[in-house]
């Protein structure tokens, strides 16, 4: 069998973007990464935003994609899901199995990511504290917390065995202080999150170009004008 050819990851060190570091660590798979600076506006690039059309990343291109033929993914469940078909790690193929995984990714997919970010968006980084929005944000936060808190007080992780779900709603769970949340709130979250970020592929994934973090400078009018002001061109 021919080794597997890098996986192609663009990338920037954000909670959607750990997810597909972390899963690329979990499956041992070997990988480059493209970064993209999203306070530079490399997301809006022409080579990027044919691999990744909403302008957004992660995104990823695996040369050894199905058929032996390149293949690029964007959305990060999408490329979770993609990944554990391939490697049938961390995705059951069990059908009742992956519908528990596919609940719980699509619950992270559609409100524990937006909503978070929403909330972080207003604690954070909107130039006027709105205090409507802060309130209706960090609660909505804290019911989302409380939703995965008691998904956990009779299991180890969210959805049978640790699986992409889990990867997806740590890389978002691990930044609950800049939520306005408090962990101890919460006590089988914190033990989930303390059990998955011990891990040594979670570890790994989430040290990928970490310097990268503090180069987005949001004070810039410049990148909050990328991140923040862009509408239909």
């Amino acid at each position: 069998m021919a080794q597997q050819r890098p996986i192609q990851l663009h990338y920037w060190p954000t909670p959607n973007g750990w997810k597909i570091s972390i899963m690329l660590e979990e499956c041992g798979l070997p990988y480059d990464v493209i970064p993209v600076n999203i306070g530079k506006g490399d997301q809006f690039t022409p080579d990027f935003l044919r691999i990744s059309p909403n302008n957004k990343m992660p995104a990823i291109v695996d040369p050894d994609g199905p058929g032996g033929e390149p293949i690029s993914v964007f959305e990060s469940g999408a490329i979770l899901q993609y990944l554990g078909r391939k490697t049938g790690l961390l995705y059951p193929g069990d059908e009742r199995a992956r519908v528990e995984v596919d609940q719980w990714l699509m619950w992270q997919m559609g409100g524990f990511g937006p909503m978070l970010g929403q909330t972080h968006h207003f604690r954070i980084y909107a130039p006027e504290k709105v205090p409507y929005a802060i309130e209706r944000y960090t609660n909505e936060t804290n019911r989302l917390y409380g939703v995965l808190d008691r998904r956990l007080a009779d299991r180890a992780f969210v959805a049978g065995d640790y699986s992409i779900a889990d990867i997806a709603i740590v890389s978002w769970a691990k930044l609950w202080e800049r939520q306005g949340q408090q962990i101890d709130g919460f006590p089988n979250v914190k033990r989930w999150l303390e059990t998955i970020l011990a891990r040594p592929a979670v570890q790994r994934g989430l040290a990928v170009n970490a310097a990268d973090r503090a180069r987005t400078d949001l004070t810039d009018p410049a990148a909050r004008a990328v991140l923040f002001g862009q509408r239909a061109k």
